[in-house]
């Protein structure tokens, strides 16, 4: 069912790739207009917000509204720009559904970059990266973040340690050994930081011995059960926000 844009109490985000400034006009995508026109049923005069992720927020006036297109204008800036915290989450691909909850999730959770990591017990072996990124657009849209997070290519598990800066804390969730709560790990750790979570089956002996042996690398626990892919990959991220990130008021 059709909803009325104006109903909605200016609380549509759209993300555009245009430049927003005072009096910039905005062309929406194709399915973006489709959504406002058919969806959202707006006219001119209604108003939306856009972000683009570097200009901040903009509240946004639909200056006209074809048959097929919309065209926006910027009025006023209603955010400056801020960034999420520098945290990464590389994660073994998992199947359809969970991998798309997975992404919008990690979206709204804040984090930075999305890297898909083929272990040697990862069931998926393609990824869709189109789906993830509008996956990740439409989260960024509705969760009020200014900025998408990136969609990075799938790698081997081998090249991802290979490639990972040295600079950057990765947190192995660990499912056995001696490894520490990440709640205690992460703590009062500034700087760019990494999550790195499994397939259904978990990592094998051979990835969990190579995780081990790199010095940038932080095994880390979850709690005491055994948790699915998915889960424990929003755990992580909502563990290292709560004491790293930005869910604090102060940290």
């Amino acid at each position: 069912m059709a909803e009325d844009l104006k109903e909605a109490g200016g609380k549509v985000r759209l993300h555009v790739a245009a430049p927003l400034s005072a009096g910039a006009a905005v062309a929406p995508d194709e399915g973006q207009a489709h959504y406002l026109l058919h969806v959202m049923r707006a006219k001119a005069g209604d108003r939306v917000m856009l972000f683009n992720g570097r200009d901040g927020e903009w509240l946004a006036e639909i200056a006209e509204a074809r048959k097929r297109d919309i065209t926006l204008r910027c009025l006023s800036r209603t955010g400056e720009q801020k960034e999420v915290p520098d945290l990464w989450l590389a994660f073994a691909p998992i199947k359809k559904t969970p991998a798309d909850y997975l992404v919008q999730k990690a979206a709204e959770l804040g984090v930075r970059a999305l890297v898909p990591v083929f272990t040697r017990r990862t069931i998926v072996t393609r990824i869709n990266a189109e789906r993830m990124r509008a996956n990740a657009v439409e989260a960024a849209e509705q969760s009020g973040r200014l900025s998408v997070p990136e969609v990075r290519e799938a790698v081997s598990f081998d090249r991802l340690l290979a490639q990972w800066p040295k600079a950057r804390r990765l947190y192995f969730c660990d499912e056995g050994g001696d490894a520490q709560p990440l709640a205690e790990a992460a703590k009062g750790q500034a700087g760019p930081a990494g999550i790195f979570t499994g397939p259904e089956g978990g990592f094998d002996p051979a990835e969990r011995a190579a995780l081990r042996a790199c010095d940038f690398v932080v095994p880390v626990t979850l709690g005491p059960r055994i948790l699915r892919a998915d889960t424990a990959a929003l755990a992580a991220l909502a563990i290292w926000q709560s004491v790293a990130g930005d869910f604090p008021a102060q940290h």
